[in-house]
């Protein structure tokens, strides 16, 4: 961990396309995939910030608060929210901690366009049961008696099986790893996520979701006078390898 911690509306106007959130509960749910993945954390999304849109998570996710604003409809599985609404629905009302990593590398058009077609294809895929997300964890961990190439689809999907093949399609994580290799766990900075490039992730900031947050997105608050690749430099990488404070 690096200490840093920031407010729900400063992390809106910080973050950028590929920056990753983390989420840490205590319910016995998130307990289960905590334990069942061997992670400190039970959730991860991708900001997706595009022009003057307000910031989206997409993230897979058992619930359906929130409507998916790729389909415009309520539904269960892989899905693109409003990422203020996001983070505030996972702090108050599943009762989540809140982290955000900042990726370091400039993005593309062609890395912007690679995000969108994935979202078009893999949004609404359903979510795996706990049962399922134990066997797939530990399928992807198994080594391969037979060399098979990864499918470019999958019948059900895990938020970080997500977030990986929208990483692989943008370039910064190499082909040819199997999608539930990875866990929300992989994207803490106590794992080995080696990206391509000098692509990385920068430690761990912590969100404050204030109490009675409201969870409507003011598209105004969008930064000005910053190119689409533009940010600002994050914490260095925690050495503490998976800790939780």
């Amino acid at each position: 961990m690096t200490g840093t911690r920031i407010t729900l509306d400063e992390a809106l106007d910080l973050t950028r396309t590929g920056d990753v959130w983390l989420f840490r509960g205590r319910t016995p749910a998130d307990r289960a995939i905590q334990l069942t993945t061997n992670s400190p954390v039970n959730h991860v999304g991708m900001s997706v910030v595009i022009e003057d849109l307000p910031p989206l998570m997409w993230h897979a996710e058992l619930g359906r608060s929130l409507p998916d604003l790729w389909a415009g409809t309520h539904q269960r599985g892989v899905q693109l929210h409003d990422l203020r609404k996001a983070v505030v629905v996972w702090g108050t009302r599943y009762g989540q901690r809140a982290w955000l990593r900042q990726l370091h590398q400039p993005i593309t058009r062609e890395m912007e366009d690679a995000v969108l077609r994935t979202i078009a294809r893999l949004d609404g895929t359903p979510f795996p049961s706990t049962t399922r997300l134990a066997g797939r964890w530990l399928h992807g961990r198994l080594p391969k008696f037979r060399p098979t190439a990864p499918g470019p689809d999958l019948e059900t999907a895990y938020c970080a099986e997500v977030v990986a093949l929208t990483y692989q399609a943008m370039g910064l994580l190499p082909p040819g790893r199997r999608p539930n290799w990875y866990d929300a766990g992989r994207f803490w900075s106590g794992d080995d996520l080696h990206l391509t490039g000098r692509a990385g992730l920068g430690g761990e900031i912590a969100v404050e979701i204030p109490a009675g947050q409201p969870t409507g997105s003011d598209p105004g608050r969008r930064r000005a006078g910053r190119d689409r690749a533009g940010r600002r430099a994050g914490p260095a990488r925690s050495d503490d390898r998976r800790g939780v404070a």
